[in-house]
C-alpha cells in the first residue's frame, strides 16, 4: 500500500515537472532569442545562448528603455496602492454595513464588471481633458483606481472571512470604525489584498491600449509602448525587441515568485474543506 502511494506520488511529480517544462519553454526560448541577431534568428533556431546579447542590450538602453521602466513602475505601483485602498474601504462598507442604496451599488459594480473597459475610453478622454490631465501618467492611474473587480473581490472576502462578532466586540470596547478597519479588518483580508495587488500590478504593467490612447509624449511611455516603439524604429531588429521583452517580463516573474504564497492563500481562502 505504501509502495503504491509512493509510485502515484512519483507519477504526479513527473507529470507536474513535464507540465512545468512545457510552460517554461517559451520563456526560455525568448531569453535565448534575445542573445541572437535578427539574421541568426531567421537563419536557424537554437536552444543555446548566442553572442549578440551585449549588442541587443546596447540597442535597447540607447533608446530610453530605463525611462520606460521607470514609467511602468510609477503607473503600476501608484495604481495598485490606490486600488487597494479604494477596494478595501468599499469591501468593508458593502460587506459589513446595510445602508440605503447598498444593494443597488453592489448590483452596479457587478454590471460594470461585465462591460469591457475599452467602451469607456472615449468618454474618459473627454473627462480628463476637462480636468487638465490629458497626456499624463496620472490619467492612467485614475482610470484603474476605482476597480470594480477589486471592490467586488474584497466585498465577498469580507463577507465570508471577517467575523461580525469580532467587529461587534471591538465596538463594545469603544473602538471607532477607522481603528476597527485598520487593526482588525485589514489583517483579516491581507491575503485577498496581496492577491489583488499582484493581479493589479501585472494588469497595469502589461497595459497597452490605454497608454497608447492617452499618452503622446515618448518620455512618458511605459515598457509596453517602449517595446512597440523599438520594434517600429528597428523593424528588422527582432533580437533587440525580444531582449527588451525579456527585460520587461522580469519584474512580473519576481513579483509572482515572492507573492505566490499570498496569491494562493488569497484564492483558496473561504473554500469548503472536506
Amino acid at each position: 500500500m505504501i509502495l503504491g502511494n509512493k509510485r502515484k506520488r512519483a507519477l504526479v511529480y513527473i507529470l507536474l515537472l513535464l507540465i512545468s517544462l512545457i510552460c517554461l519553454y517559451p520563456f526560455y526560448m525568448m531569453l535565448i532569442m534575445g542573445t541572437y541577431s535578427t539574421y541568426d534568428i531567421g537563419k536557424s533556431a537554437s536552444m543555446l545562448p548566442g553572442s549578440y546579447l551585449l549588442e541587443n542590450l546596447k540597442t535597447v538602453f540607447e533608446n530610453g528603455f530605463m525611462i520606460f521602466y521607470k514609467n511602468s513602475f510609477y503607473i503600476a505601483i501608484f495604481t495598485t496602492v490606490i486600488t487597494l485602498i479604494v477596494s478595501a474601504l468599499t469591501g468593508y462598507g458593502l460587506g459589513k454595513f446595510e445602508f440605503p442604496g447598498s444593494r443597488f451599488l453592489m448590483i452596479f459594480i457587478v454590471i460594470a464588471m461585465m462591460i469591457p473597459s475599452q467602451v469607456g475610453i472615449i468618454g474618459y478622454m473627454i473627462e480628463i481633458r476637462y480636468l487638465g490631465l490629458g497626456g499624463t501618467r496620472e490619467a492612467i492611474i485614475l482610470y484603474y483606481a476605482a476597480n470594480c473587480f477589486g471592490s467586488f473581490w474584497i466585498t465577498q472576502y469580507v463577507k465570508t472571512n471577517v467575523p461580525t462578532e469580532v467587529l461587534e466586540s471591538a465596538r463594545i470596547d469603544g473602538s471607532g470604525e477607522w481603528r476597527i478597519f485598520c487593526q482588525i479588518v485589514v489583517p483579516f483580508i491581507k491575503p485577498a489584498l496581496m492577491t489583488l495587488a499582484i493581479l493589479q500590478f501585472m494588469w497595469n504593467w502589461n497595459n497597452y491600449m490605454l497608454p497608447l490612447v492617452l499618452l503622446n509624449d515618448v518620455d512618458l511611455y511605459p515598457v509596453t509602448l517602449g517595446i512597440s516603439r523599438l520594434a517600429t524604429q528597428y523593424a528588422t531588429n527582432y533580437g533587440a525587441q525580444i531582449c527588451a521583452l525579456s527585460l520587461g517580463t522580469i519584474p512580473l516573474i519576481l513579483i509572482f515568485i515572492f507573492g505566490s504564497r499570498y496569491f494562493i492563500s488569497g484564492l483558496t481562502a473561504g473554500a469548503v474543506k472536506g
